[in-house]
């Protein structure tokens, strides 16, 4: 299960307290109280993992260590150790307290989301000679605190959209090693599976129906995991009695989501050709060059397709723009 979005209350660490102390010997008794740690900071960091968000089902609030506070004889107290948050490339931080966002679109990418509180001071730091034994101090200040939103929108070179029962999963195992569970019925795929093709990397985004962008069927909680994918490839099954319709549902909820993703650069593919005549095919390819002239007949039970298909591929990676494939 990929859990891809969560609240989180984050707390990063109190900076400890400075103290009061003198010097016990009995002629010098100047001030010698140190100084506390400064608080731990929290950061993002980007990992490749899509489940990453998981460990923070049953676990909502976190916190970076606190400042440890100032000894005597001018010794600091340790700083709070920084808490190191592992998320999903792909994460929108939404920030609720401050109604902000920060983005993780890298591997390594660390960002700081919580600043530690800043460290007391002791004793030491107010004498003067006007007060030779001060017993001001200062208190370590709290850490920042704040209300998260972690929102999953996955990163992909390509991804395979259409109605449940298109292919899309079918076509992502026999095109990478990934191990999308497959059958002959809908919403099979209940969540975005990935797969890695020498390099680049295939999105199965979960069958989409009539009205998803409203929130029917597995609705919005997909479509956005469609936005930051470069290319599109519709997939439409040929058993389909309507091809044209098949097309329009999906384009239609792309369009009332988000118009931007409607727009990016798309090819088709009559998938499942196996269960149809060689004249079916053609005559339902030429039906979908009316809408796209980008089409490609595909079968996972025949190699001549999948080469077909990795030669698209191949050529999709190795554009340096998604202007270089129209």
């Amino acid at each position: 299960m990929i859990v891809d979005e969560i609240k989180i209350k984050i707390s990063a660490g109190k900076g400890g307290d400075g103290i009061v102390s003198f010097k016990n010997n009995k002629y010098e008794k100047g001030p010698t109280g140190g100084d506390g740690g400064n608080g731990g900071d929290v950061y993002l960091e980007g990992v490749s993992d899509l489940t990453a968000l998981n460990k923070f089902r049953f676990r909502k609030e976190f916190s970076a260590q606190g400042g440890v506070d100032g000894k005597s004889k001018l010794l600091e107290g340790a700083q709070g150790e920084d808490l190191i948050m592992k998320v999903p490339v792909g994460t929108i931080a939404h920030n609720l307290s401050t109604d902000t966002k920060i983005e993780i679109i890298k591997v390594g990418q660390k960002v700081l989301i919580a600043q530690g509180g800043k460290r007391g001071r002791g004793n030491w730091h107010f004498r003067s000679s006007t007060n030779t034994t001060p017993r001001e101090r200062e208190l370590g200040q709290p850490g920042q605190q704040f209300d998260f939103l972690l929102e999953l929108q996955m990163i992909a070179d390509v991804g395979f959209i259409g109605l449940p029962s298109a292919g899309k999963s079918s076509l992502l195992n026999a095109l990478t090693k990934a191990k999308a569970k497959t059958a002959a019925y809908h919403f099979t795929t209940l969540e975005p599976n990935l797969g890695d093709y020498y390099g680049m990397i295939l999105a199965d985004i979960p069958g989409l129906i009539e009205g998803a962008s409203k929130g029917k069927g597995l609705g919005i909680k997909f479509l956005r995991h469609i936005k930051r994918t470069k290319i599109l490839i519709h997939c439409i099954s040929c058993e389909s009695d309507n091809l044209k319709r098949d097309y329009k549902i999906i384009k239609k909820e792309l369009e009332s989501y988000e118009p931007e993703i409607a727009k990016k650069k798309e090819y088709i593919f009559l998938t499942k050709i196996d269960t149809a005549s060689e004249k079916e095919v053609e005559k339902k390819i030429k039906e979908l060059k009316k809408i796209n002239p980008d089409v490609l007949a595909v079968s996972i039970y025949d190699e001549a397709s999948l080469k077909k298909i990795k030669k698209l591929l191949n050529k999709i990676k190795s554009a340096p723009d998604d202007s270089k494939l129209s």
